[in-house]
């Protein structure tokens, strides 16, 4: 399984995860699965430690989100689709060493263009371009 698709399956348990703190990853993964057949018989490695990864670090990642928020702008009046895409690729730039910051720009991005609109792409390039610039 591609990265790509396993960041969208990612994206798509943190979704729900976020609409429902007692979502089971891999209840959750067996359903996916049902209409995805592509997907591996087992939860592939690195969408658990995504998964996993965020849920955990939620806090943190949370605070330095909002960090790079424009002024007058708070987590909750986010979309939470956009929400979503940008932890996963906040917990990628900060945990997950082997994924460049760039690499995980773009994904957010691609992310974006199929679960979100255009304003919305443009806001997470910012938010996470920055976060970037300033953490790293």
């Amino acid at each position: 399984m591609k990265r790509h698709a396993i960041r969208e399956v990612a994206f798509q348990i943190l979704f729900a995860m976020e609409s429902n703190e007692t979502t089971n990853l891999a209840e959750l993964y067996q359903q996916l699965k049902l209409q995805n057949k592509e997907l591996s018989p087992e939860i592939p490695t690195y969408l658990e430690l995504l998964v996993t990864g965020v849920h955990n670090h939620l806090a943190e990642l949370n605070d330095l989100l909002i960090k790079y928020l424009k002024a007058g702008w708070s987590l909750q009046r986010l979309n939470k689709a956009d929400l979503v895409i940008m932890q996963l690729a906040t917990f990628e730039i900060k945990f997950v060493a082997e994924t460049p910051n760039r690499v995980a720009v773009d994904e957010a991005l691609e992310l974006a263009r199929e679960y979100s609109d255009e304003a919305s792409r443009k806001f997470i390039n910012g938010v996470l371009s920055n976060l970037i610039q300033q953490e790293n």
